[in-house]
């Protein structure tokens, strides 16, 4: 029997794993890169391990120095979560040699499946050989690994030199394996799923399927379970094939069988082109997955529990149980969806989401760092009905507490009551490609959120009078949050007049909580404010701007701007200063947080300046480039 177990991981699934083994009695150990340790984590771990050396990136991807620090702390098992070494067969191999128990399948079947080559030339299915125009479009993507990494479209045959170039540095670096090949892409197909679990008796469980359709930059956004709207016929063969190749190559523990499914019947109006449904093997992840929340939900039972108890030896009976309604995981991400889904860091001054299930790795005061993943939890619902399962989960999101950086929350609850998520037959991998315009809009009830701000802050600054009680009216306060401006006056009676935006009457105003009155509806809105620049009122995000800017702050015209702190990892060949560049065109490429995003010209111009190189590392805001645009040189001329 397992006494102690080592987590080879970090974040929310080092969390994950660990609640489960406090409730088998099971003592815990971490490891931690120096990024990590004073993370959430390390603080719930009953043993911790430093892993030295390395760079916080690459320290969860060191085997020997996990399997050291296990042996150091007797530990007698090792469960890898998912990502760094989890589907790394060496890896298996050396835990158990170093005498360990390991929380995973046979090293022989992680290798199976571990190239997305190999293991669809197991399944009889084979990637692109020599590409041509006719087979356009392809995806190119990382034979090992995956999470979105590593990933490229190419709709033209002259992109897919560059693409391959891409596809391979950002797996080299996610992976340490730059393999990649192409394979057809089937546009806005459905992400389907399915669980398995097989022990070492000859059992093997199909836990029914999952949709994880809904995604951004391959990355999956929200998954649920059962996959909606799946035609029987389909669901049971998704089921057979999963458990063919789960016994085909000798599978112990939980896996999980994707697939790309094209054709499904639409719930609403007339079916997808073709009309019969049609399911592409993608890969086996010999592992456990992100979204297995919603198959516990559904099937009632704990994942991890049982890949100990497979570990351990234990058989599975002969059937699983059976289904109980819907559940919905929505992940929650420090990023920025209307600017590209580009990730952000610094301080979670509060965090706190209820009336739901919450598999995080932060806690409040917490730091997201710029290494690693940006996802900051898994929001889960579940309900008798994929309807109110739904409803829960957006109710749930937008009365979350979460004070710091910008996150994909708002997009999360759009996304959840927008028509087509919740018409399941309008469900695919192209959903935020069509939606994501309407979906990042502001929220509405902004702007009385920023009269609730900038009253707050008068009575925080002592300023209901002003600088002292006087026999005239009180001057007109402005102050303006993005688009918004506020214009008030203090009353005599210690209250505030708004003048400005029209029809709100002010209730009470205190530091940290006002009550308006709009339309004969009364609001109160919760207001925080951490010293970092932004106000936090409700579920907005708000910043004031300045009355006065410094001239030594302005930006000139035409700066790029580092958009996340990270890594210059490439500049575009033979770009130097003098260059006529087009809007568009990519001038540099940023690495942050295991991806990268590309920089590009704002304007077609001229590059009079360029202040990046491979290996620089950047701040937020930093100045990587200037591009004089030609509206600008027209008006020197």
């Amino acid at each position: 029997m397992i006494s102690t177990l080592l987590v080879a991981n970090r974040g929310e699934i080092a969390c994950r794993v660990f609640r489960t083994c406090r409730e088998l009695g099971i003592s815990t150990v971490a490891v931690y890169s120096d990024a990590d340790a004073d993370a959430l984590h390390v603080r719930e771990a009953d043993a911790a391990v430093r892993l030295p050396g390395a760079a916080p990136a690459e320290t969860y991807l060191r085997g020997d120095l996990v399997v050291a620090a296990a042996l150091a702390a007797g530990a007698d098992a090792v469960h890898p979560g998912y990502g760094f070494l989890s589907e790394n067969a060496d890896f298996a191999r050396a835990v158990t040699a170093a005498g360990l128990v390991w929380i995973g399948p046979p090293p022989e079947a992680i290798e199976a499946m571990a190239s997305k080559t190999r293991a669809k030339e197991l399944m009889g299915v084979a990637p692109l050989g020599d590409v041509t125009a006719a087979d356009l479009p392809v995806l190119v993507k990382a034979a090992a690994g995956g999470g979105g990494r590593g990933m490229r479209i190419v709709r033209e045959l002259a992109d897919l030199e560059a693409a391959l170039k891409a596809a391979s540095a950002e797996a080299e670096s996610a992976f340490g394996d730059g393999e990649v090949f192409v394979e057809p892409y089937v546009e806005d197909g459905r992400h389907v799923e399915v669980q398995v679990l097989a022990d070492a008796h000859g059992t093997v469980w199909t836990l029914g399927t999952r949709d994880c359709s809904l995604q951004r930059r391959h990355q999956k956004v929200i998954e649920e379970a059962p996959a909606p709207g799946l035609p029987a016929a389909l669901a049971e063969e998704l089921a057979e094939r999963s458990a063919a190749a789960a016994k085909a190559v000798g599978y112990v523990g939980a896996g999980t069988v994707e697939f790309l499914v094209a054709d499904v019947p639409r719930a609403l109006g007339s079916a997808r082109p073709g009309g019969t449904p049609r399911a592409h093997f993608l890969e086996m992840n010999t592992r456990l997955q992100v979204e297995h929340p919603v198959t516990e939900e559904v099937y009632g039972v704990d994942l991890v529990a049982l890949q100990i108890a497979v570990a351990e030896g234990a058989p599975l009976p002969p059937e699983p149980p059976e289904p109980r309604g819907h559940a919905v995981e929505a992940r929650l991400y420090a990023e920025d969806p209307a600017a590209d889904w580009a990730p952000q860091t610094g301080v979670l001054h509060a965090f706190g989401v209820s009336g739901v299930r919450l598999d995080t790795g932060y806690a409040s005061g917490d730091t997201v760092p710029v290494h690693y993943d940006a996802m900051l939890a898994k929001v889960v619902a579940h309900a008798p009905t994929r309807a109110e399962a739904v409803r829960r989960l957006a109710h749930a999101l937008e009365r979350a507490v979460i004070h710091g950086p910008v996150t994909n929350r708002d997009l999360l609850v759009a996304s959840l009551r927008h028509p087509g998520f919740q018409d399941a037959g309008r469900l695919g991998t192209g959903f935020y490609g069509r939606h994501l315009a309407e979906l990042t809009r502001p929220r509405d009830g902004e702007a009385h959120a920023a009269v609730a701000a900038a009253l707050a802050d008068a009575v925080r600054n002592g300023g209901r009078f002003g600088g002292g009680w006087r026999n005239v009216r009180s001057g007109e306060q402005t102050k303006t949050y993005g688009e918004h401006e506020v214009r008030y006056r203090p009353t005599r009676d210690g209250g505030f007049e708004v003048t400005a935006p029209e029809g709100v009457r002010v209730v009470s105003a205190a530091p940290d909580r006002v009550r308006l009155e709009v339309g004969g509806v009364v609001r109160d809105f919760a207001v925080a404010a951490h010293g970092d620049g932004f106000v936090h009122v409700g579920p907005h995000r708000l910043a004031a701007r300045p009355r006065f800017t410094d001239p030594r702050e302005q930006v000139l015209p035409g700066s790029l701007l580092a958009p996340m702190p990270g890594t210059v990892v490439r500049v575009a060949d033979g770009l130097a200063v003098g260059d006529r560049v087009a809007a568009g065109q990519p001038l540099l490429w940023l690495e942050a947080m295991k991806m990268e995003h590309k920089v590009a010209a704002p304007a077609s111009g001229t590059l009079t300046a360029l202040h990046a190189a491979p290996g620089r590392q950047v701040e937020v805001g930093a100045l990587l480039a200037v591009v004089q645009t030609d509206a600008q040189e027209d008006q020197t001329v």
